[in-house]
């Protein structure tokens, strides 16, 4: 235990980069630091608490974890509205354009990341329904 909260904490000091790199685009963008702000900590979020859950994912494989975090973990672990999921898919999104942008990622997987977060928001907002109604199907 202790070996696999030491790697998470090596984890978090590498996405701390990532991040900082995050803020400054966000910066450079012109954004609001309101909106700057919900950006990076949704984020940290993912990047910190989510990728580290299971098992220690890095960054860069991360970009491949989206839908599952979107359909189901966020929804069950987290008090999930239809804002959340879209400020975290809008998140998700701008984060690994950054990183394509800083050779982290490549383009071609971001650009389907980004192209799976809008095909699939409808069924994000369904699950969430589902979710909060009672009727949701555990399929993970």
């Amino acid at each position: 235990m202790e070996d696999f909260e030491k790697k998470v904490e090596e984890n978090k000091k590498r996405n701390e980069k990532y991040l900082n790199q995050f803020e400054n685009w966000l910066n450079d963008k012109e954004l609001s630091p309101k909106t700057i702000q919900k950006h990076v900590g949704n984020m940290d979020f993912y990047l910190n608490v989510y990728l580290n859950y299971y098992e220690i994912t890095p960054m860069e494989e991360g970009i491949y974890d989206a839908y599952s975090f979107l359909s189901d973990w966020f929804i069950r672990k987290c008090i999930a509205s239809k804002t959340s999921i879209k400020e975290n898919a809008a998140s998700i999104k701008k984060f690994y354009e950054c990183m394509s942008e800083f050779g982290y990622v490549s383009l071609s997987d971001y650009k389907e990341l980004s192209k799976e977060l809008k095909d699939s928001m409808n069924e994000f907002l369904e699950v969430l329904e589902e979710y909060y109604n009672g009727t949701y199907y555990d399929m993970f």
